[in-house]
């Protein structure tokens, strides 16, 4: 096994095991909140699978960007598939089930969305891209899907058994995925340090910025909803990512180590954003029942 698959291996693990940790604790209503709820789900759409792809695409026209770093905005921008941050969203305010809900449905959509994107982006650049709906829903598949199920079949058919593994699940997949992108920094630190001196973080810092202000933006009224829309809309699915960048510019060897660069950058901007918001909204801020 060679570094390339080490890594893709490393971050796929850390997700999913995120994913099993939410399913441990999600209903079945939890997945169908956001199809109850058209206007969230046209909110999302608006931010998750329009906004950011032209986001990326304005910084890359804007800036005389690495080429690697051009192709980390564009495959982050067209993964919009928040792998972790349902949990996360409930304990700082955002109503869970509409975190979920959310992710399950930007999930099933990427299915057909990011194959137009791809289209799209093979025009806008004058070149063919590859990866079919076949890759993505293999990819929604492994890391979304399955583990989600697993854990909710765990949660239905062994209660007890997931009212004590569900905490310590939640503790560790919240411990991996940073830990798994400190671990691809470090092991491709020296492709990383090629394009790290032409305004690197600061592009990637604004993409994330922009997209929780966005996110808050088109969030509602509800501050709950405007903390999950904004932190969805900030994240991106590396496992999605990855195996785009993978499948259309292999020789591009920092695409994955700007990609772990961007999850840390956005843990970090995140925790900000909702201590902010916390702050800002007071009591406001907790998630009222609906």
């Amino acid at each position: 096994m060679d570094l390339h698959e080490l890594i893709k291996l490393c971050l796929q693990a850390s997700v999913i095991i995120n994913v099993y940790a939410i399913g441990l604790e999600a209903t079945p209503g939890d997945l169908l909140y956001v199809l109850r709820r058209p206007a969230l789900l046209a909110r999302g759409l608006l931010a998750m699978y329009l906004a950011m792809p032209v986001l990326a695409l304005v910084l890359v026209w804007l800036f005389d960007l690495p080429g690697a770093l051009e192709v980390t905005l564009v495959c982050l921008a067209i993964s919009p598939i928040p792998p972790l941050l349902p949990r996360r969203q409930g304990k700082g305010g955002g109503y869970a089930p509409y975190a979920l809900g959310l992710m399950v449905c930007m999930a099933l959509l990427s299915l057909l969305l990011i194959p137009v994107w791809v289209k799209v982006l093979g025009l806008i650049f004058g070149q063919t891209f590859t990866l079919g709906s076949g890759a993505i829903a293999l990819t929604v598949l492994k890391m979304i899907v399955a583990p989600l199920l697993v854990g909710m079949a765990v949660r239905a058919l062994l209660p007890a058994m997931a009212g004590r593994i569900a905490r310590p699940a939640i503790v560790l997949a919240g411990w991996l995925l940073p830990l798994a992108g400190l671990v691809v920094v470090f092991a491709m630190h020296k492709a990383l340090l090629e394009v790290m001196g032409h305004g690197t973080w600061a592009v990637l810092l604004v993409f994330i910025v922009v997209g929780l202000v966005v996110g808050h933006l088109l969030g509602g009224p509800d501050t709950g909803d405007r903390l999950v829309l904004a932190v969805s809309t900030a994240s991106r699915h590396p496992g999605v990512a990855f195996t785009l960048a993978a499948a259309n510019f292999p020789q591009d060897h920092a695409v994955p180590a700007l990609i772990a660069l961007y999850l840390l950058l956005g843990l970090v901007a995140t925790l900000v954003y909702m201590k902010w918001l916390a702050r800002s909204a007071g009591p406001q801020a907790q998630a009222s029942p609906r």
